[in-house]
């Protein structure tokens, strides 16, 4: 066999440029002279062994392809045969014949755990969903699982809305009365950020939840937290179920006007019985980390300086702050006063109840305010810069009229903002006084 030092000793020796550099009789070429005729057969065979071994090793020794699984998709089959069904049923089952049996989606968020507790409390039947997204610290959903869901007895699946297939079984094993749908890609601001997660939560994922329950027999009632953020650039206060919500100021917002258009079409269509509860800037105990009243709690706790918006000519920014407690009420009265769906199969068989309800505490407080109440609370002043309101989607006041709420549902709000907080900011010192100062 003809050794191949002297040819690589001679590759070597090759300058990088070429051009000029014509070997008359170089040791390559003496090589590819005499292999040439000798040995064309046996090395189209050998390649020819080599591809053949390729495409062997590539299709039967590979794993078989699957498609990348949801998070959804995944959560349904590690429950599927392992037991998940009897916890499903035993949590949907109502202590009294009277009890509704419901579907709680994003039970724990901030208004889905306490609402699912409150309903279990009162002997109703309650099944959570929720996906544990990272929008804000997932510890603190896993808290409220911990700490309220779990020592109510309410069971939460692990799972997303749009998992078709997670839904379709959860109404095969329970019968629900009633879905109670809280689960949504919250906040104004994120939207600038993250644009696509707030059609697939609560567009996508909306039609999908509808679609299901849609299809099932018996039809559930749904009542849905749609948002105040929908009347936009309404100046007209307060603001009214009648008044014009074409102008969104947000995506969020334009996603929630779209969601109560939705509604309004699988009503009409399938005779699904749907409310729609405007929900005006909650706050309490266990809430979410993104709202001003929560982060100004911890920036001034911290020293830190906090910006307070004004609005054009220094104008004030005002919201109708509505503490957690009230907003249950009408959660719950909305599920009572709730009349049954008239579909059967996906097709209707009547006209079914159709209501978009404001839920707020119809006394508007300033953010200078706000902060006034936490610096007296916390005992601590606070560092403030005042800052013109970006136009990121925020509004510069919202302002509830709740006359339909009084009639449909009986909803009279009793906690001022005052006494909310002071509830807020005993609970935010608990939960966060036993962690390092620097997690606050």
């Amino acid at each position: 066999m003809t050794s191949l030092k002297p040819i690589l000793s001679h590759i070597d020796n090759i300058p990088s440029t070429p051009g000029k550099f014509k070997p008359e009789k170089s040791p390559l070429h003496y090589l590819h002279h005499r292999l040439r005729l000798h040995t064309t057969l046996p090395r189209i065979t050998l390649w020819t062994l080599v591809f053949l071994a390729f495409i062997f090793l590539f299709f039967f020794l590979s794993p078989p392809y699957t498609a990348a699984p949801r998070r959804g998709l995944r959560t349904t089959a590690t429950y599927f045969g392992s037991g998940w069904e009897n916890q499903v049923k035993a949590s949907a089952k109502p202590r009294s014949r009277s009890g509704h049996t419901v579907l709680v989606t994003g039970a724990a968020g901030f208004v889905g755990s306490h609402a699912s507790v409150a309903l279990k409390h009162r002997g109703d039947g309650v099944v959570g969903l929720d996906n544990f997204n990272s929008y804000y610290e997932v510890s603190l959903k896993k808290a409220r699982k911990s700490h309220l869901l779990d020592r109510a007895g309410v069971f939460i699946v692990d799972g997303d809305i749009n998992d078709a297939v997670l839904l379709r079984k959860l109404f095969g094993i329970v019968h629900f009365t009633h879905v109670l749908h809280l689960a949504a890609q919250a906040g104004v601001r994120y939207a600038m950020v993250n644009p696509s997660s707030y059609i697939k939560s609560n567009v996508d994922g909306f039609v999908n939840l509808l679609e299901v329950s849609k299809s099932v027999n018996p039809q559930p009632a749904i009542v849905w937290a749609s948002s105040s953020s929908v009347y936009g650039l309404n100046s007209k206060v307060p603001f009214s179920e009648k008044d014009r919500t074409d102008q969104p100021a947000s995506l969020y917002a334009a996603t929630k006007k779209a969601g109560e258009e939705i509604a309004h079409t699988y009503n009409h269509i399938y005779g699904l019985s749907i409310t729609g509860l405007r929900f005006f800037t909650v706050y309490g105990p266990w809430g979410r980390p993104d709202m001003a009243y929560f982060f100004f709690t911890k920036d001034i706790l911290k020293r830190r300086t906090i910006s307070v918006f004004e609005g054009p000519d220094h104008a004030t920014v005002s919201r109708d702050f509505t503490y957690i407690d009230d907003i249950l009420k009408g959660c719950l009265s909305a599920l009572d006063t709730a009349k049954k769906s008239t579909g059967s199969g996906g097709k209707k068989k009547g006209e079914a109840q159709f209501r978009i309800i404001n839920l707020g505490n119809t006394s508007p407080v300033s953010v200078n305010k706000l902060v006034s109440i936490l610096e007296k609370l916390l005992k601590v002043k606070a560092k403030k810069k005042v800052v013109l309101m970006p136009r990121n989607g925020d509004v510069p006041f919202t302002h509830a009229n709740i006359t339909l709420a009084r009639k449909q549902l009986g909803y009279r709000p009793t906690t001022d903002l005052e006494t909310g907080l002071q509830k807020f900011v005993k609970w935010y010192l608990d939960y966060y006084g036993g962690k390092k100062k620097g997690s606050w």
